[in-house]
């Protein structure tokens, strides 16, 4: 929970025994189970009229696949987190997911208190990845900071807003692929001052989520210092 506010969570699954097990089990452990969808069409539709905090949501949809819920989920509302709910751990999947907002990806192997923990972390902007996955994701982070960027109109790179030393640090960390928990331990601070940081740290740069983040960092090599 946020402070004493359930998380308003959406799931998307065109399995509806799947899709209202998760609900009811969500639901069952204190979160705010605000809407469910079956298609992705749908989804998008109830997404916008819901606000949820967190959707969970499959890839395998019909009428509109789960990739393009999440880039337009996540265009019409930059605050929603998308937890990828998935029986595929195919990498090109995962990393398709993540390149369209996706803040997490679990495989529906995971147990219920895993999907808990999952849908917790995600509301707090921490990347949640089914173990061995996290590690692909992070290397895929480096192959899109080895690509030459399209240059900034107008001198934007000078202009380029100063960071403090605590963001620069925190960005530091995020670039070596350390979750928010991590980050907070390291630095003996808390976990939401980890996340105001990162926010900050975002609208300073005009950069959208935590895939642009890392790429910044890693092109300005903060990755290796």
């Amino acid at each position: 929970m946020t402070g004493t506010t359930p998380i308003r969570v959406m799931v998307v699954d065109d399995h509806p025994m799947w899709r209202d097990a998760v609900a009811r089990d969500l639901s069952e452990s204190g979160f705010e189970v605000v809407a469910t969808a079956g298609d992705g069409v749908q989804a998008v539709r109830r997404a916008k009229a819901a606000a949820p905090d967190v959707l969970v949501l499959d890839l395998n949809l019909p009428g509109k696949p789960g990739v393009q819920v999440c880039k337009e989920a996540v265009a019409a509302d930059p605050s929603v987190r998308v937890l990828v709910l998935s029986a595929s751990g195919e990498h090109a999947d995962v990393l398709e997911a993540v390149k369209s907002g996706a803040t997490g990806y679990l495989l529906k192997s995971a147990s219920t208190e895993e999907l808990r923990d999952a849908v917790r972390r995600t509301a707090d902007g921490d990347p949640v990845f089914t173990p061995g996955l996290a590690g692909l994701v992070l290397g895929e982070y480096r192959r899109l900071a080895s690509e030459p960027a399209a240059p900034a109109a107008g001198g934007e790179e000078q202009k380029a807003p100063r960071l403090t030393e605590r963001e620069t640090e925190v960005l530091r960390l995020v670039a070596k692929g350390l979750s928010y928990k991590q980050i907070a331990e390291r630095l003996v601070i808390s976990h939401r001052t980890v996340q105001n940081h990162v926010q900050n740290t975002l609208g300073k740069l005009q950069l959208h989520n935590r895939v642009e983040l890392v790429r910044y960092a890693i092109e300005r090599g903060l990755d290796d210092e």
